[in-house]
């Protein structure tokens, strides 16, 4: 998954994403590093969040839109 890259060049720290898709500040960081898997409904809040498709996320596109 892209959410480092993403959020690093965003700006905003795990808690701030953490707090703007609804989800608890020590779950984000084990998304991050791929320690657990967001549900489809966080995943599209993540997406939405960081304005790039879903597939960016998960890596099966290099296309953000």
């Amino acid at each position: 998954m892209r959410l480092k890259e993403l959020r690093l060049k965003k700006g905003v720290t795990q808690n701030e994403v953490a707090i703007a898709v609804g989800c608890a500040k020590s779950t984000y960081p084990k998304y991050e590093r791929e320690e657990r898997e967001p549900d489809i409904d966080t995943l599209c809040k993540l997406a939405d969040y960081f304005n790039v498709t879903v597939d960016y996320i998960v890596c099966r596109t290099d296309k953000k839109d």
